[in-house]
């Protein structure tokens, strides 16, 4: 009898938005995950320092969460000093629920395509399946003359044709998946903030009264009008 995978997604969530929600949901969903434990990132290892501290945005997320028992928030890479590393987070994840257990690390379509760029991105395959959102309309077929030849080789050796493989085996397969497209980014919400634009209906409302309780990603001279 399989074992109903376990969903990991990661991110630095500044702020967590309804596109990383539905991506969490979808995929929870149409994969049947015993859960998707989102992830906030403490030290982002490949970007620029987020704006607002791991701490606040720990919160957003589980404001975000509260309510959905397909969804649960896991705080250790916000703990963790240091770069925050897939591999690493993955490692933990595995020695505490099994050998046995299916891991899922869920990623966008984007994120996937920098993957050779990762700290020892070959050892996720040890430790969990890859499963890849992609918008309707942008098949995967479409991303192989993107891929770097290494991710192009791991992607064509590991692909699963069946998603539901994913129960089968604790890690090592890459699964596709298309969701609902959702053009959201953390980065057009922190811009309308800071130019004293509403996002509303681009985040949970908890979010972004949290957002405006604590004055984040307001510009000093927004403030000062207010």
């Amino acid at each position: 009898m399989s074992i109903a995978p376990i969903g990991v997604f990661g991110g630095t969530f500044d702020p967590v938005h309804f596109g990383h929600l539905r991506l969490a949901q979808e995929l929870g969903e149409s994969l049947r995950l015993a859960e998707v434990r989102i992830i906030p990132g403490g030290t982002p290892p490949h970007r620029a320092a987020p704006q607002v501290s791991a701490e606040q945005r720990l919160e957003m997320v589980r404001l975000a969460a509260a309510g959905n028992p397909l969804l649960s928030v896991d705080d250790r890479e916000v703990l963790r000093s240091g770069p925050g590393y897939t591999v690493d987070t993955l490692a933990e994840l595995r020695q505490s629920v099994g050998a046995a257990r299916p891991l899922c690390l869920l990623l966008g379509a984007d994120a996937f395509l920098e993957l050779a760029t990762w700290h020892r991105w070959h050892d996720l395959f040890s430790l969990a399946h890859l499963v890849i959102a992609h918008r309707p309309g942008f098949p995967p077929d479409s991303w192989l003359s993107r891929m770097p030849e290494p991710l192009a080789r791991e992607y064509s050796a590991r692909l699963l044709r069946q998603p539901f493989g994913v129960h089968l085996s604790p890690a090592g397969g890459i699964v596709t998946q298309s969701i609902a497209a959702l053009d959201i980014s953390a980065s057009m919400i922190r811009d309308s903030l800071a130019r004293g634009v509403s996002p509303r209906y681009l985040l949970p409302d908890p979010v972004l009264n949290y957002i405006r309780r604590n004055n984040l990603y307001v510009t000093q001279e927004v403030n000062e009008t207010r």
